[in-house]
């Protein structure tokens, strides 16, 4: 997943990081193409699609068994903000915010009609305006909906960890010896419509804002969930908050647009393992090497300055005719041997497979209004179904006896249709048990691909000690 590049001054940056610089003076690096360049065909798409049916009775059952009691129990907050709102309080807000992402309504007048015609979840219908729906999507607390989805997140982790299904070799190596297993990245929200409420005489499309997610690499659940109205918002400002929340004993993977030497050694101070990608010019004093072959070097390295200097791991292994670079805080190659330094860091992409499902499958791509309190709502009522669809997942993972990884939650997310007809049909009561008899028909199994190489093959996982 590509996203907006971010111009700093490079001798800045090079110096705080430790990194050689060009002695000819920087070099412009080549534009990237944008990640938000398919918003208007987004936009124009929900914008023309037909209404979706409502999810079946189970499903909603089952939304109504995970969210609501995590409502209800932010009901007492809802009134200490001086909130007394009959028609629109916490719990219809959550119902209606939930069936917009989860049915992709295309605007709020059609989610007024909907409420109107036929209630939506445990919203009752009820009579509306499409302004006054509007209004309270810019005026109501977005803390709320944060709130909800903060207390539903552990419910979520408990559900995982009373389910048996096989894990990756590496994943499940980890799990064992780590407190949790986390990975952290920022994506760019796309554009805003242009003329939906204070944006109606706005010159351009504003992007939405920056978010990063802290990912439980073995569960696939948000740990944590960040956002910055700033959309050119750095991955360095996020540091703090991510340090706030990290736990002793976790290994925590990361790109390179995290390089902070500093940082580095706070995770070290903190107890907390960190696999990284190494710059290209990453300025470095060797200590000793550890293990020089054809296709894997360990060396331990002295990197940064001052306060900031400290002894690393810096791991290359080569791959199809390239180097590859890695640095982690645990100088200790039994505890960490280098085959898993390459298959856990490669295992980071699974973060990047969670923007595409909230983004172009959950909608957030594309917003309904305009105020920066409208996206919040969008942003934490998507990840809270993102969190739902992905125990959905699980379960039927667990029910087939595969990892989590062979089974698409694409797939899942639009099987639920066929469910609900099954359902109506008198053929099924579980929505799990449903899913799995047809997972091959549905395609909710994912078709096994023809084994391409990957940097695992260097390895004997059963014998990290050999390349």
């Amino acid at each position: 997943m590509m996203i907006l590049p971010v111009v700093f001054d490079v001798m800045h940056v090079s110096a705080q990081n430790g990194c050689m610089s060009d002695t000819n003076g920087p070099t412009k690096a080549p534009k990237k193409p944008s990640s938000v360049r398919h918003t208007r065909a987004i936009q124009r798409d929900r914008s023309k699609r037909p209404d979706v049916a409502p999810p079946g009775e189970q499903i909603a059952g089952r939304l109504r068994e995970i969210i609501h009691p995590a409502t209800l129990a932010q009901v007492a907050h809802f009134h200490r903000l001086g909130l007394r709102e009959r028609t629109f309080n916490l719990p219809v807000m959550v119902a209606l915010v939930l069936s917009m992402v989860w049915r992709q309504i295309g605007s709020v007048t059609e989610l007024a009609k909907m409420l109107v015609t036929e209630g939506l979840l445990w919203a009752e219908p009820r009579k509306v305006s499409q302004q006054a729906l509007s209004e309270r999507f810019r005026t109501f607390p977005a803390t709320l909906f944060l709130r909800v989805l903060l207390a539903v997140l552990p419910l979520m982790e408990t559900r995982w960890r009373s389910r048996q299904r096989p894990l990756p070799p590496e994943i499940a190596w980890a799990q064992g010896r780590y407190t949790e297993v986390v990975i952290q990245d920022g994506s760019t929200l796309d554009a805003l419509l242009r003329k939906v409420g204070l944006l109606r005489d706005a010159e351009t499309n504003p992007l939405a804002g920056r978010m990063t997610a802290l990912l439980d690499l073995c569960s696939r659940l948000p740990r944590h969930i960040w956002y910055e109205e700033d959309a050119q918002a750095h991955d360095q400002r996020f540091w703090p908050r991510i340090l706030e929340v990290l736990k002793a004993g976790s290994l925590l993977l990361f790109d390179l647009g995290y390089t902070n030497f500093s940082v580095y050694a706070r995770l070290t101070m903190a107890g907390i393992t960190f696999i990284t990608r190494a710059k290209s010019n990453l300025a470095y004093e060797v200590e000793r090497y550890l293990r020089q072959t054809a296709q894997v070097h360990e060396i331990l390295v002295w990197i940064g300055k001052g306060d900031d200097r400290q002894l690393v791991r810096l791991t290359q292994v080569l791959y199809q005719g390239k180097w590859y670079r890695y640095l982690t805080n645990e100088l200790d190659t039994e505890r960490l041997p280098a085959p898993y330094v390459v298959a856990l860091y490669w295992q980071r992409w699974r973060i990047e497979d969670a923007y595409n499902i909230v983004k172009r499958l959950l909608g957030l791509a594309y917003f309904w209004v305009g105020s920066q309190n409208g996206v919040e709502l969008q942003l934490w009522a998507t990840w809270l179904l993102y969190a739902v669809l992905v125990d959905l997942t699980d379960a039927v993972a667990e029910r087939l006896n595969q990892p989590f990884a062979a089974v698409s939650l694409e797939m899942v997310y639009r099987s639920v249709y066929y469910f609900a007809t099954a359902y109506h049909r008198g053929e099924t009561t579980d929505p799990v048990a449903y899913l799995a008899d047809n997972a091959i028909l549905l395609g909710v199994l994912k078709r096994k691909r023809k084994h391409r190489p990957s940097p695992l093959d260097l390895f004997d996982l059963t014998n990290p000690s050999e390349p």
